[in-house]
């Protein structure tokens, strides 16, 4: 499963010293880099977003984190700044669902101080050390959160819960007098609509999640195909990994789709 880091340095221009520090631990094969930015903070506490990776950041992973953690961080000023990099913004909650806790957020928050920037990357990667020395060795410090499958589950249980209420009301409504039947049919359509909703939201996240993954197979693969013996053994074992998450997170999106269904045709 991938990870987000975040590596906050004292100056923009140790943060890029960073990023190539990143992409040579990527060609080394020591970890898989999925995609990376720069964002930093003046000392008047403004927030900037660097582009690192132009073309591949739009509409990543990384992309929707910088964005959320713009508007998070910085309020009123971070959507703007947000807007104009054309990116995916969001609140607290967004993080939520993109599989980021609050305590990351904080560590966040507390780390990137005035004057100081920060690389934001996805990683997947076998040990910490590696990563976790060269940053340390250009004066990082580095804050890692795992990506949870949070957004997933509780769409697949906010599913179950709203079918088994449909289904009440429905047979509720069969043993009802005219009058209460009214007021059921109002709640049974609310239901009905909020079923559908969760359909449409189970459907788009699955298409995202299998562009997502395609992109990371391509990238694991291209690693794969340049790695030596014992590199290439590494790599294959992370995309296996990969595609394992995958699978249980589609499971999940699947299974709200299936419920949505199931309810509807009773």
């Amino acid at each position: 499963m991938s990870k987000f880091v975040v590596i906050t340095f004292g100056s923009e221009a140790k943060a890029y010293e960073g990023t190539s520090a990143l992409k040579g631990l990527d060609a080394q094969g020591d970890i898989t880099l999925y995609g990376l930015a720069v964002i930093t903070k003046d000392a008047g506490g403004k927030l900037s977003v660097k582009e690192e990776q132009p073309d591949a950041l739009a509409g990543t992973a990384v992309g929707s984190l910088v964005g959320m953690l713009v508007g998070a961080l910085a309020g009123p000023a971070g959507v703007l700044a947000g807007l104009a990099t054309g990116m995916v913004l969001g609140s607290i909650g967004d993080l939520l669902n993109l599989g980021v806790g609050a305590d990351f957020l904080d560590k966040v928050s507390r780390e990137l101080a005035p004057g100081k920037a920060a690389v934001i990357a996805e990683v997947d990667e076998d040990w910490v050390t590696p990563l976790n020395a060269r940053m340390e060795a250009l004066g990082g410090s580095v804050v890692r959160e795992w990506r949870s499958d949070f957004e997933e589950a509780a769409l697949a249980r906010e599913t179950a819960a709203r079918k088994a209420e449909y289904k009440q009301l429905q047979a509720e409504m069969a043993q009802s007098s005219a009058e209460a039947r009214s007021k059921l049919q109002t709640r049974s359509s609310e239901v009905k609509a909020k079923l559908d909703e969760l359909s449409n939201k189970a459907r788009t996240k699955l298409q995202k999640l299998e562009k997502d993954t395609n992109a990371k197979t391509s990238a694991l693969n291209a690693q794969i195909a340049k790695a030596n013996a014992e590199n290439k053994a590494r790599i294959k074992q992370r995309l296996v990994e990969m595609r394992a998450d995958h699978d249980r997170r589609a499971a999940l999106l699947k299974q709200a789709g299936e419920l949505v269904k199931e309810a509807l045709a009773a």
